[in-house]
């Protein structure tokens, strides 16, 4: 597998398979070639939802020529994630290359993983990580210490700040988020009936759901946050991360621990399954998110390496068959309330393999539910898969 890196990337949202990943494609071209003019071709999920993802004000923006793009939607691709770029010198095709968006911002490009990237992790299943820990004495964050060595600390100090700041200017911002649904930002408001709240209870739920909102009303605003492992779940970990942070008063050193847990599941479950919402569904990024939150809350309330599993485990199997129906192909509806609820379960799932895991023994392993999720996101029909063309996305008007 490859480093925990390539979960955690900071960018422009509002999504990053269809902002971040096509800038990416871009930049390659940008790079590869000088070209005067570029054609760009837009496939399945990319030219159904692009104009609601921003893809085509990326890809304009990004390109340093005039181009013109394509919304092609009757070609098949493998992945409904690709796009293609050709490149033009004085009307004279001078390059073309097929890439594909497949979720947190990575990039593929014609039918070949990145050879730059460096394989990091000799293990690529939650099994053989446990065993590995066992026979060492490991927990889970000093398994992703010695395999990444001592530069993950200073990218994990930035991608901490990153998603504080994420949160902290989201909480800042009034008034309506771009876009044809003209929803009003709420996270303010929400902050503030928090600290107005008088059960305990209840405040801890608002501040963090408030958080969550901040988070992913600045994803939906195109602004920049941290893919975790995607954008339109950007919200679920750094809300927990300021939770945990100003309210809860928990060190900063165990929280970027924590967060290298989380990294070390979503990891995995790209490497055996996917992040990406177009491929299967929006259990993939916010069942994901929930499973990443969970295991990082279990690492800093100090539970074992199989507690911590557990809670990650029932963060995704509870998130199994969740769908992405975008309203009007904006990542808003439902995206920016399902951050903010998928944030409290991962307390909830943490909480309960905090104790569950002490009377009984997990029946359903992470690896297993990762299998599970995979197989349910093939099974999902397309309109249900970051089309806009079911679900929600046909019922809200």
């Amino acid at each position: 597998m490859y480093s925990i890196t390539e979960i955690f990337k900071i960018g422009p949202g509002p999504s990053s398979s269809h902002t971040f990943g096509p800038m990416k494609a871009c930049e390659y071209m940008n790079e590869h070639y000088k070209a005067d003019f570029f054609e760009v071709t837009l496939y399945g999920s990319l030219a159904l939802t692009g104009k609601g993802h921003l893809t085509d004000y990326i890809i304009e923006k990004t390109l340093k020529a005039p181009c013109q793009i394509h919304f092609d939607l009757k070609t098949s691709c493998l992945h409904p994630n690709t796009m293609k770029i050709d490149a033009y010198y004085q009307q004279q095709k001078i390059g073309s290359h097929l890439f594909v968006s497949i979720g947190g911002g990575q990039i593929e490009i014609d039918g070949k993983k990145n050879k730059e990237k460096k394989e990091v992790y000799p293990h690529s299943t939650m099994d053989d990580i446990q065993k590995y820990c066992k026979s060492s004495h490991l927990r889970l964050n000093e398994y992703v210490n010695q395999f990444e060595g001592k530069e993950i600390n200073e990218v994990m100090q930035n991608i901490f700040q990153a998603m504080m700041n994420s949160v902290s200017s989201g909480l800042q911002t009034t008034g309506l988020l771009p876009g044809k649904l003209k929803l009003e930002r709420v996270s303010h408001a929400l902050h503030q009936s928090a600290l107005s709240c008088d059960d305990l209870t209840d405040q801890n739920a608002l501040l963090l759901a408030s958080y969550a909102y901040a988070a992913s009303e600045q994803n939906a605003s195109g602004n920049q946050v941290v893919t975790a492992p995607t954008m339109g779940s950007c919200g679920v970990i750094p809300a927990l991360l300021y939770h945990y942070y100003f309210d809860l008063k928990y060190p900063k050193e165990t929280l970027i621990e924590g967060l290298k847990v989380a990294g070390l599941i979503g990891l995995l479950i790209q490497e055996n399954a996917t992040i990406s919402g177009a491929k299967a569904g929006c259990q993939a990024e916010i069942g994901a998110a929930c499973a990443m939150g969970a295991a990082m809350i279990g690492y800093c309330q100090t539970q074992t390496n199989e507690q911590i599993e557990c809670a990650a485990e029932m963060g995704l199997e509870h998130h199994l068959g969740l769908t992405c129906d975008p309203v009007g192909g904006y990542v808003m509806i439902p995206c920016i309330e399902r951050n903010a609820v998928a944030a409290q379960r991962s307390i909830d799932c943490a909480r309960l393999a905090r104790y569950l895991r002490n009377v009984k023994r997990n029946r359903v392993s992470f690896d297993m539910v990762v299998q599970t999720m995979n197989l349910t996101g093939n099974k999902l029909p397309l309109e249900l898969k970051e089309s806009s063309l079911g679900g929600l996305a046909v019922v809200v008007k």
